[in-house]
Formats: structure tokens, sequence, C-alpha cells
């Protein structure tokens, strides 16, 4: 499927369709082959921006990116912000290399929108945070989970009341690891959306506690974490690197409730509602043509839609780099349950 093609399937509005505006001038720091490419894709393909730079730091590989999508390439950020003056900075990096680049353009002054995990280090987190405060900038974090029609479709259901009160929430979510060398890369840089989503549909959470395993032995892989609600509703977590993306429900999120129940399916593939005492349920999957909500690159897409409106309108991101900092406090609880062996409180943390 060409992603580009999907961003303006039918059902989903252009920018034109929104009213002209002058396009925002934007920035890719990264040049991955996968988010990376992404994101630069992204912003090329839209027509209320123009991606006029993308940064990297292997000359080569820029100039290639860059030329790809009809940008500029640069391996120095000051270098493109003092020639490009770019609007909106997306810094695409590999996930233990989020924290200089994200710092130093922080203090550039310049709206950013920053690719999870936020950091690994919660010292980290609180100085990105504490920067970006100081110069009250937009800084957006891309959870762009929250953005899948079945999630939006879960969000309704639970304001709506047709769970009733809400009993427990489970998340399951885990294939391969990635190239990343942290003993909790998985707890950190993928279970983070769950910990982001949990809280997102159904309140804070105000204490975990965890069992860790390595069966890999390359790091603790594999987790299960017991969590309890703030609203009194109890919760569980389980994420992995032992597994395999290709398996059929290889995400899966049920939330029950006195009332009905809600399963969402592979993050954009299934949502269904059933009410309690009723065995029938409703029902949502993507129609034929609808490529959009099929496909989970699209949820990117939504989410950057927010982001350009928030900053058009000088209002704070959809969802703004404190949920990443929020994200790795709850992962560092949970290494200090496995730790220490309790119940550890994230209350007013």
């Amino acid at each position: 499927m060409n992603r580009g093609a999907a961003r303006f399937a039918p059902g989903v509005s252009r920018p034109e369709e929104r009213g002209a505006v002058p396009p925002l001038r934007v920035a890719v720091v990264g040049t991955g082959e996968w988010w990376g490419r992404q994101h630069a894709e992204l912003f090329a393909a839209r027509t209320d921006t123009s991606l006029v730079a993308v940064v990297g730091r292997d000359p080569a590989r820029t100039t290639a990116r860059a030329q790809e999508f009809g940008a500029r390439a640069y391996v120095d950020i000051d270098e493109m912000i003092g020639r490009e003056r770019p609007d909106l900075v997306s810094v695409c990096l590999p996930n233990e290399a989020h924290f200089e680049p994200t710092l130093h353009l922080i203090r550039c002054g310049v709206p950013l929108l920053v690719e999870k995990p936020l950091v690994f280090s919660l010292d980290e987190a609180e100085t990105l945070v504490a920067e970006a405060a100081a110069r009250n900038l937009f800084v957006a974090i891309n959870f762009n989970h929250r953005y899948a029609k079945p999630v939006r479709l879960a969000a309704a259901a639970l304001a709506r009341g047709d769970l009733g009160r809400l009993a427990f929430a489970t998340w399951r979510f885990g294939g391969e690891a990635g190239t990343s060398r942290h003993p909790h890369a998985n707890l950190i840089e993928t279970q983070c959306h769950g910990f982001d989503m949990l809280e997102h549909l159904c309140g804070p959470i105000t204490s975990v506690m965890a069992q860790l395993a390595d069966p890999s032995g390359t790091g603790w892989s594999t987790l299960v974490v017991a969590l309890r609600f703030a609203n009194g509703a109890v919760g569980s977590l389980v994420g992995t690197y032992d597994s395999s993306y290709a398996y059929p429900d290889t995400h899966l999120v049920e939330l029950n409730g006195t009332a009905g129940r809600v399963l969402i399916h592979d993050t954009v593939r299934r949502f269904s509602l059933q009410r309690a005492g009723d065995e029938t349920a409703h029902v949502w999957r993507a129609g034929y043509f609808n490529d959009t909500d099929r496909a989970f690159h699209a949820t990117f897409d939504r989410h950057v839609d927010d982001v350009l409106a928030a900053l058009r309108e000088g209002r704070e991101p959809p969802v703004p780099v404190t949920a990443g900092r929020r994200a790795l406090v709850l992962a560092c609880a949970v290494i200090r349950s496995f730790e220490e062996g309790i119940r550890v409180s994230t209350v007013d943390q």
C-alpha cells in the first residue's frame, strides 16, 4: 500500500478543505529508514506544510534523503535553523540518542514534535520539560496510538458511560526487539505507548507492581505489571520483545466495566463494544475503501493534523512533552517495584 496515497483517502479532510493557509516550514532531524522516512514523507506530502530541510549526521545519507523529498540537507542544526527558520522541527532519532539534540533545539526556541520515548533517564526528562516550560515552548510528543480509530471509539464509549464503572483494563503488546542496548528497552521505548494509552483512556495510574523476565539473555525483555487506577479500577500491562509482530493480536486492549466491555485488536484492526448480558457485539473494522483507518502509519498523520492546528492557533500540543515524562515516571516505578519487590506509588510524580 502506498502510505502517501492513504493519507487523503475518502473521509479524511484535506488541508485545502480546511481553508487555505500558508504552509508551515518544517525540518526533520533524523534520517532513519523507518520513522525518519515516515516523518519526511508526511511533511513533504501535505499541502499545509513544506519540508524545507533534513538534518542528519552522515552527509551522503542526509543528502540522499533530502533530495528524495525536495528539501535541503544539513549536518549542523544551528546552520539549518539560521538559514531555514523553520516553524516546526520534527525530531526522529535513534531511541537512545534523543536527549542532546532535543535539548539543543529547545534552547534554540524552535517548536518541536519529538518521537517517543522522550529519553531513558528521568533526570534528562526533567531537564527537557523544565527547559521547554521556561521558554513556554511548544513541544509535542508522538504518542500516535491515541489517534487510531479503535482507540478513539473506545474513548467515546467510555465518555458516554457505555461501560458503566470500569473494573479492569488490560494491555498486551510485543514482538521482536529493536536495536536499543538498554536493559529496559522494551519497557521504556515500547511500553510507553501502553502507559500513555491506559492513562489516556482510564485516568491516572496510582501504583504499580512488576515482574520482569530475561528469556533472550539481552535484558529485561518481557514483563508484566499490575496496575491500580485513581478511579478504583485495576489493570495489567504485558510487554515483550520475545514474541513476533507477525502474530495476530500482537496488540490487544480490553476495557471491562460493570455495564460492558471494549476490545481493541492490533491498534487499528478491530474495535468491539459488547453490553453485559448481550450476546451481540457492536464491531468496527475499516471498510473496503477506508485505507486511512486501517493503516497504522495514518495514526501519525491524524496526530499531525492536531499538532499543526494547535501550533497555528497558539494552543498547547494535543500530546505535550509532559506525557513523555509521565510514561518514563511509570517505567521507573516499574523498575523500582521489580528490584525492591514492592508496590510503588505513582501519585504526584
